[in-house]
């Protein structure tokens, strides 16, 4: 017979896990790898990259992973090594000392609520500058001993890792998370099992693991639905990041707000203040609503007055069409029991989330935050500007300028962004007290004693670094999606560190106008191939995938590096991501950024950049608009000369021609016999110096603190005193006024009708009498004159002047009121009541006002 060459059934597997241990002496440094801590303190990662070099490059800089491949005999070696022992019990003293220290009591509690946190490049639960900046804020929160406490999602798949096509296609990949693999720890509960939550979505429940990152002392709580209790639609809630439907995004926020609540209520964690970091979080105030209907007993009004008082809206976005709305009926899909829980009519809750209560608008997030927080913030001074004009009709008695939404201007943790070289720069030559006083000015003056050489040695020592981490990270990237190996090898060859390299790293949305640059392509080529002054830009960003103008922005950059006068002068890098970002805002000269204005809220790659010395160079927009000092940077204007987009654009992109021409590379290349150029020195100690210590999370958490946190707590605890008692009273007033208020009557009006026809002098004033019949209004009523002026450029200006109340008479009141012209020209006035209670925190507060007709 004939033998079969070969005969074997399938292969029967059974899995076994292995599981992974640290030797006792080593295990303090399982305790450090799952602390976020080791993020911003690079004497972790020198220490990991001394033990395996080969092996750290290879996890990618991921701890955990890093401890899980160490071979056991590596690890036992480590223990009888005793030089390096004594470096990793001295490392593990300062952690401790660290956590040790007590949380500062004079920082009011907090709980902060977000849709994404960028902590680490190793933990995918970001997409870009609104996770970032939470990542980065409590970092610091950690860093000043804040009492804070976090809420997010662990996504399994995170956002999206970007590769290119051969024809310079963006490719979305999610890839799934490995949670064992992750700075992270499942919550288990008292019978140590894992922690469940169940949250009640109207018809159905909801299930979630929890599970905690340790950042330095805050705990960040992640919710994940990914769990066998759960439908496959379910399980899918923390899936992706701003993936899915209009449906799959209520979900996510109904798990975020109502669900966060339910969470830190399981775990009982109370805070002072809950802050709303975007509209994302808004249903943290329904669910803060129930629990104080239903567990204190309080009315509707009553309750609101006490969950405003502690809560603060930050908006991140300057357009409406940046902010979640839903039709009614999926919005009734899943709210449609809260307001039997509240005591309201659905009416009245869809109100809460409507410009135009009485409308058929979809429900907003934004207003609903605005609706149920005291206070509300934009990200820059200018954006709060811009955010004070998009909010103006949820208070129509009131004008733009008048509104009590503010603005902390985003900043970025300094220890996790400057470089190694710059942190040992920074702890030589500054005060020992420096990272715990990063806001003082002074201090940061010092870099004007830095000698010029060793400010040009750091960051000749980043452009090298950034150069070479380019050529090894993207070798094999490029050698599949540009087709020809010869032109990855030109490319890989014309990379110069020498070269004046100009980074341009963010989202690719096209307000971001990436495209400016290749408005005049034969002008750029000619700036690119100049052989005495290289010059080099460096681009990387994602495009949502729902993008197609973004990706369409990406194809062309990429379509015109390949191009042969920009071949290796053009580069674009991809999958950015924060390991990325921190070797490009630290590598390159210049960062560039050329957004339409007013469009970028904030900002901050630019301020991790100054943070090591590299330059920005920006349109007059978010932080750079207040940022910008001469000699430490430049800027595109902030005027707007053409309606026309695609005028201004060919404006904008002359001058950035012109600006790199004749300031920009002349300055660079003016270089010493020493090989570096003195004059691009000064500009780098003046931004250091300058702009530096303004842009730091330090900076950024003092002002939340002064501007928010603590008028939030003092107030909050007033009207929660004696039983509500403040908040109970406030919410009787309040109702009274509702009640009353169109009982409001103008007996009599005495003013000198001549000014409306023969006009009125400058330095004169408009003097006016006016008796007001309250009938059985109680309130107290105030009354201003309102002077509405044209500047000559369209803005309006206004001036108001309180009325003088000079007596009572039963129900009526007898007003003086006088207004000063300051201004010739045409002047509207206009005069207005409102009702006046001294505990109101500011007019909108409780935005009745009443236009008199005189």
């Amino acid at each position: 017979m004939r033998i079969r060459a070969n005969c074997a059934n399938e292969p029967v597997w059974k899995e076994c896990n292995a599981h992974f241990k640290l030797p006792n002496e080593l295990k303090i440094l399982d305790e450090i790898v799952h602390n976020i801590w080791w993020s911003w303190n690079y004497e972790v990662m020198e220490l990991f990259a001394f033990i395996d070099k080969e092996l750290w490059n290879r996890v990618e800089g991921n701890p955990v992973l890093f401890l899980q491949s160490l071979p056991f005999s590596r690890l036992e070696a480590i223990t009888k090594d005793s030089s390096l022992m004594e470096s990793i019990k001295m490392l593990y003293s300062t952690f401790e000392d660290y956590m040790n220290e007590p949380y500062n009591k004079n920082i009011p509690s907090i709980a902060y609520f977000s849709m994404e946190y960028g902590l680490s490049h190793v933990l995918k639960i970001y997409s870009g500058g609104l996770g970032i900046l939470a990542g980065d804020y409590i970092k610091e929160a950690s860093d000043i001993r804040a009492d804070l406490t976090a809420i997010g999602f662990l996504y399994r798949y995170g956002y999206f890792t970007q590769s290119l096509s051969i024809d310079g296609q963006q490719i979305a990949n999610y890839e799934a998370q490995h949670f064992d693999q992750l700075p992270i720890r499942q919550v288990m509960d008292k019978n140590d099992q894992p922690l469940v939550l169940d949250v009640f979505y109207n018809s159905f429940v909801v299930y979630s693991y929890v599970w905690v990152v340790n950042v330095g002392r805050i705990k960040l709580y992640l919710l994940d639905t990914d769990l066998e209790q759960n439908s496959e639609w379910d399980r899918c809630i923390t899936s992706r990041l701003y993936g899915g439907s209009k449906e799959d995004r209520l979900k996510q926020e109904y798990l975020l707000g109502v669900g966060g609540i339910m969470l830190l209520n399981k775990l009982g964690i109370k805070k002072q203040l809950y802050h709303c970091n975007e509209g994302h979080a808004a249903l943290i105030n329904a669910q803060r609503l129930v629990d104080y209907i239903q567990n204190s007993k309080l009315t509707f009004n009553q309750a609101l007055e006490v969950i405003r008082a502690s809560a603060l809206y930050t908006c991140h976005t300057p357009v409406p069409a940046g902010h979640d709305y839903f039709e009614e009926n999926l919005f009734r899909k899943y709210m449609d029991h809260f307001p039997d829980k509240l005591g309201i009519s659905w009416q009245d809750f869809m109100d809460m989330g409507r410009t135009n209560p009485g409308s058929q608008e979809e429900f907003s997030m934004s207003v609903f935050a605005l609706n149920t927080c005291q206070e509300a913030n934009g990200v820059s001074k200018l954006h709060g500007t811009v955010s004070k004009r998009m909010f103006a009709p949820l208070w129509k008695g009131y004008y733009p300028q008048e509104l009590h939404v503010g603005y902390v201007t985003n900043g970025v943790h300094m220890p996790t962004w400057a470089a190694s070289e710059w942190r040992r720069c920074y702890e030589k030559h500054f005060d020992q007290s420096f990272y715990k006083d990063q806001s003082n000015i002074k201090t940061w003056g010092k870099i004007y004693q830095v000698e010029d050489e060793e400010i040009w040695n750091i960051r000749t020592t980043l452009k090298k670094r950034l150069v070479n981490y380019i050529k090894d990270s993207f070798k094999d990237n490029w050698l599949k999606n540009q087709g020809d190996p010869s032109k990855v090898v030109s490319i890989l060859d014309r990379i110069d560190s020498n070269a004046l390299l100009i980074g341009f790293g963010r989202r690719f949305a096209t307000y971001k106008r990436a495209h400016l640059l290749f408005t005049n392509l034969d002008r750029l080529a000619k700036i690119l191939n100049n052989p005495y002054y290289p010059v080099q830009f460096i681009f990387t960003g994602k495009a949502h995938p729902a993008d197609g103008g973004g990706q369409d922005l990406i194809k062309r950059i990429v379509d015109i590096s390949r191009r042969s006068e920009f071949l290796g002068k053009i580069i674009f890098l991809e999958n950015y991501d924060m390991r990325l970002a921190k070797r490009l805002i630290s590598g390159v000269d210049i960062w560039l950024n050329t957004p339409t204005r007013p469009l970028e809220a904030s900002g901050t790659s630019g301020q991790k950049a100054e943070m090591n010395g590299v330059l920005n160079f920006s349109v007059l927009d978010g932080w750079w608009y207040e940022g910008y000092r001469e000699g430490a940077g430049w800027a595109l204007t902030d005027k707007c000369t053409y309606e026309n987009n695609e005028f201004q654009d060919q404006l904008d992109a002359a001058t950035i021609y012109s600006l790199l021409e004749n300031e920009i590379i002349p300055l660079y290349y003016a270089k010493n016999s020493k090989g570096y150029s003195v004059g691009w020195i000064q500009y780098i100690k003046k931004s250091i110096a300058q702009i530096a210590p303004y842009y730091t999370t330090k900076r950024m958490f003092d002002d939340y603190i002064e501007r928010y946190y603590n008028n939030l707590a003092n107030r909050s605890e007033k009207l929660k005193r004696d039983n509500f008692s403040k908040a109970k009273e406030l919410a009787a007033w309040k109702e009274e006024v509702a009640d009353h208020w169109s009982e409001i009557e103008v007996v009599s009006i005495n003013y000198d009708e001549g000014i409306f026809n023969q006009g009125i002098e400058v330095g004169s004033a408009i003097s006016m009498d006016m008796v007001i019949d309250k009938h059985d209004l109680r309130a107290d009523l105030g009354l201003e004159i309102v002077q509405l002026r044209e500047d000559g450029v369209g803005e309006e200006s206004i001036t108001i002047e309180a009325g003088t109340l000079e007596k009572v008479e039963g129900s009526k009141l007898y007003f003086t009121v006088k207004l000063p012209v300051s201004h010739p020209g045409t002047i509207k006035y206009g005069v207005r009541i409102h009702p006046f209670n001294k505990d109101l925190p500011h007019r909108m507060d409780f935005a009745y006002v009443k236009w008199v007709h005189i």
